[in-house]
């Protein structure tokens, strides 16, 4: 018998957003850490908010919409707040009901600065690590660095000379140098660079990341300014935020931190360099020791090094990072932070599902 198409709008639904996810859906184990680690930092937004006035949106539900726009490579807040608005395993995930209207767009401009300044993403990106430490799930002795480029949102021609530049540049023995004597108008913060002789100039930020080598777990995340010693600076900054170190200590990275100060600096924090040599050694010599160079240690470091350009290629294609849409490099690492924060959850709940299966 052939059915009726006829179509009736019903005026009450007896299904609520609870039953139409699976069980099984994915997204559930991501919730569940996600409101875990947001509840760490509930004490936070507490102190970023007014007690008095209107109430405003939570910020937690801000929060797992920005997750969803990096989980599901959702190019623009505009274009998530129209899936938010019928896009039910959306407003699930958010934590809005079926009649709830979405906010406007332009709530995610006026709240950023808040959470911005208040660090927000780099606690939650803290309290999602704790999960995973709490699991066992983390090295305490073998890591990897590395940098990666984050296109600014800026053209070569936005940069002007500066009305008022330095009379003494950053350069070696004061020289003036393109950053001393121009700026971009549409992102002073952003800086012409390119990462290889053979690459193109282009106004960015550099991305940079410590993982762990057990199961690739980003540990630490920071952006910085574009410049050529950025990456070597950065990695010690995040080693000693780490307070880690000791006999068995390594961390393996590439031909970029093959310096010999930045080898002596890590050195210095009792942590053991695996680092990339140059097979030419006529313009760059190489810094390592010979007993850390025949390490059986070395080799694995090295091997291991694939683990950060998964989470940079993640990033950078998921996440929509390969180019930010913010302007500020405070704006930038804080979205750079939630993205690796959400990827800790999006590995987290793999590793555990694996963990069970056993």
């Amino acid at each position: 018998m052939r059915g009726n198409q006829e179509q009736q709008e019903q005026v009450f639904s007896y299904v609520s957003l609870e039953q139409r996810v699976p069980q099984s859906h994915p997204l559930r184990k991501i919730r569940l850490m996600a409101d875990r680690s947001l509840q760490e930092i509930s004490s936070l937004f507490d102190q970023i908010y007014a007690h008095g006035g209107r109430p405003s949106i939570a910020p937690e539900r801000l929060l797992r919409a920005l997750m969803l726009q990096v989980l599901y490579t959702i190019r623009s807040e505009r274009l998530l707040m129209e899936q938010l608005d019928y896009n039910l395993l959306f407003r699930w995930f958010v934590g809005l009901q079926m009649d709830d209207a979405v906010w406007d767009v332009t709530v995610f401009t006026k709240n950023r600065e808040r959470l911005v300044n208040a660090e927000v993403a780099q606690r939650f990106f803290t309290a999602v690590l704790q999960l995973a430490s709490q699991a066992n799930l983390l090295s305490d002795e073998h890591f990897t660095v590395d940098g990666t480029l984050i296109e600014a949102w800026a053209s070569r021609k936005s940069f002007q000379p500066k009305k008022d530049p330095p009379q003494k540049g950053s350069g070696y023995g004061g020289q003036k140098l393109l950053r001393d004597t121009h700026e971009s108008k549409t992102d002073p913060e952003s800086r012409l660079y390119k990462r290889s002789a053979a690459g193109e100039i282009k106004p960015s930020y550099l991305g940079h990341l410590v993982t762990e080598n057990r199961h690739g777990l980003v540990m630490r995340a920071c952006v910085t300014e574009s410049t050529t010693r950025a990456e070597r600076e950065a990695a010690l900054k995040m080693f000693e935020q780490l307070k880690v170190g000791g006999s068995m200590t390594t961390v393996g990275a590439d031909k970029a931190y093959q310096e010999r100060l930045f080898l002596d600096a890590l050195r210095a924090l009792n942590i053991i360099p695996h680092v990339a040599e140059y097979q030419d050694q006529k313009y760059w010599p190489n810094s390592l020791r010979p007993e850390e160079r025949q390490a059986p240690g070395y080799e694995i470091s090295q091997q291991k090094r694939k683990l950060v350009e998964k989470v940079f290629g993640w990033i950078k294609s998921i996440a929509g990072l390969k180019k930010t849409k913010l302007r500020g490099r405070r704006r930038v690492e804080w979205a750079f932070q939630l993205a690796a924060a959400t990827y800790n959850l999006l590995r987290l709940s793999k590793l555990l599902d694996q963990a069970a299966a056993i």
